[in-house]
């Protein structure tokens, strides 16, 4: 019943979603053409708020738990599992006082109203995993400017989205390419959980009544310790708050 009921929502929660890319891409391009960049962060930011309210069509709730009091003039590290592409809003969101910019794969700069502009326009960057030695040049410059700006860099290590919510081992290259030209930086790890259940059919429909929650711990600094340590520290942070079936 609950599936059968799935079907008509999820068409209407994609109209609602399509109109929202489509306007919101009309306004990024004004507002980056024109305005420039402040003007085009608060349009891509309330894309954010119209996302998530697409997605309360669905049922879908969001809470961000443990909010620490993060300094904005310093750069961040956001490092976080994926479960879906419905991460990041709820990010964008309610860390957007921090700026955050994406790592992302190439394909996702083209062909998606909105969301191409604005990781090819924003501040992100796409990289192509078929050419290792030219994705860390990217996030290097990537991460140098990050820094320069006082931004947040957010990257998923998993590279991947976990379909059921398991994590998966994180890779380490590019967060340590990220400490290396961010040393002034503080990495704060988040643990999201039931993200993959809006994709628990599929893509469609989607699911039904996901309760999507994030979990902030505490700020670390990267001056503060040996690289590898901290990666595996992040990593086991994040991972003791994920609930899955085993």
């Amino acid at each position: 019943m609950i599936k059968l009921l799935a079907y008509p929502l999820t068409v209407l929660h994609f109209i609602c979603f399509g109109i929202a890319l489509v306007i919101f891409h009309a306004i990024q391009w004004f507002c980056f053409n024109v305005l420039g960049y402040k003007a085009h962060k608060i349009s891509v930011i309330h894309l954010q708020f119209w996302t998530m309210r697409c997605l309360n069509i669905l049922g879908t709730r969001f809470t961000f738990t443990n909010l620490h009091e993060i300094n904005v003039n310093q750069p961040l590290i956001m490092v976080a599992n994926h479960q879906s592409m419905y991460d990041i809003p709820p990010i964008m969101w309610y860390m957007r006082k921090h700026h955050p910019k994406f790592i992302s794969k190439k394909e996702l700069g083209k062909g998606i109203p909105s969301v191409s502009y604005n990781l090819r326009h924003g501040g992100s960057v796409l990289i192509d995993r078929n050419k290792p030695l030219q994705s860390i040049k990217a996030i290097e410059e990537f991460a140098q400017r990050i820094e320069k700006n006082n931004w947040a860099a957010v990257i998923f290590p998993e590279g991947t989205r976990s379909k059921t919510g398991k994590p998966r081992p994180f890779k380490t290259k590019g967060l340590i390419t990220l400490f290396n030209n961010m040393p002034n930086a503080v990495v704060v790890p988040i643990s999201i959980n039931n993200s993959w259940k809006t994709l628990r059919y599929g893509k469609f429909p989607m699911g039904l009544g996901a309760h999507i929650t994030f979990k902030v711990h505490k700020p670390l600094r990267v001056d503060e310790h040996e690289q590898n340590a901290l990666v595996k520290q992040i990593e086991q942070t994040i991972i003791k708050d994920i609930y899955y079936d085993a």
